[in-house]
């Protein structure tokens, strides 16, 4: 009985320490805030927003605008430039292959809801979509006024041109497509048009486009949904330790707001970690369904006091810090 006593003893100060061990080498609440400023992330460029209600994977957004309050349409050089020039640390954007070899920076799969033209975006050529008019399809009240028609003549632009225009910015391209060949076609392509710095560019997408990408261009911080399971489940499993699983090294973490407090370290000491090992880490809001922000100055008080990585939001010029 007393050898049973004796070690159920030890066995509690054992509890006790690896309980403490476990706290303290994951708590952030004695790390430095004055080293967390984060920064932001702007999707879309400054663009038109809508209401999440009732939004599907198909939904038309362009015809559940808010009332403009600016005249700026998503994926534009004028509206990357406005959202740099508003603070934004990173603009992401959307790119599809086109018939005649180049990229089309443009988020839709089809043309209809947004545009004046028909069809498939990546069934085009650069200069069929040139024609259109992507302010075509905005309207804020149900189709009785279009403010935007006819001022987004000719602004799909080339993703050659967005790297010229901006070569030391940093940008985050997203492959609309689970295609494996698209990552080809884009690793490709940025090797014929390099950024000056092509550490400032991250790419995202489906599985099997990004493997290909990687492949291809494994220096290029890249993001999945298979690479963040492959980082994030072993880092659950044994993350409290502060051990680092390889997968989570040189790569990109987009981490929903709801599930961040679930993560070892969230989220000073996770970030720290994260930082050591050359990752970045972005902060999206909710559950991250539907690229949701923080999007006014009520949802940045929602970011953890010691997050210092990047903030995704859809309305840089309401919550910049500039």
């Amino acid at each position: 009985m007393n050898k049973i006593k004796k070690a159920l003893k030890y066995f509690g100060i054992g509890m006790v320490l690896l309980v403490g061990f476990m706290f303290m080498n994951n708590t952030s609440l004695f790390m430095d805030k004055g080293n967390s400023e984060p920064k932001l992330l702007s999707h879309r460029g400054v663009h038109q927003t809508f209401s999440m209600d009732g939004i599907k994977w198909d939904s038309c957004t362009a015809e559940k605008i808010y009332e403009p309050e600016h005249s700026y349409i998503e994926n534009t050089i004028s509206s990357m430039e406005e959202a740099f020039r508003l603070g934004a640390d990173v603009v992401e954007l959307d790119v599809h292959p086109t018939t005649d070899g180049e990229f089309a920076v443009f988020h839709d799969w089809t043309l209809e809801c947004r545009t004046d033209g028909e069809g498939v975006t990546r069934e085009h050529t650069m200069e069929d979509l040139r024609q259109l008019d992507v302010g075509y399809g905005y309207t804020a009240d149900n189709g009785k006024t279009y403010p935007l028609r006819g001022k987004g003549i000719g602004l799909i632009p080339t993703l050659g041109e967005v790297l010229e225009q901006f070569p030391d910015k940093e940008l985050l391209i997203h492959i609309k497509s689970d295609d494996p060949e698209e990552g080809v076609l884009l690793a490709d392509y940025l090797k014929s048009n390099p950024q000056r710095n092509m550490e400032s560019l991250a790419v995202y997408g489906g599985d099997q486009p990004i493997s290909s990408f990687k492949e291809k261009m494994p220096d290029v911080r890249v993001m999945s949904k298979g690479t963040i399971k492959s980082c994030l489940i072993p880092y659950i499993a044994i993350g409290w330790t502060g051990y680092v699983p390889k997968a989570c090294e040189e790569t990109q973490l987009h981490i929903p707001e709801k599930i961040g407090p679930f993560i070892w370290g969230w989220s000073g000491k996770f970030q720290e970690r994260m930082d050591k090992v050359d990752t970045r880490v972005i902060i999206v809001a909710g559950d991250g369904g539907y690229s949701e922000g923080f999007d006014s100055e009520e949802d940045m008080e929602r970011v953890p006091d010691n997050f210092s990585g990047y903030i995704w939001t859809n309305r840089i010029e309401v919550v910049s810090k500039k």
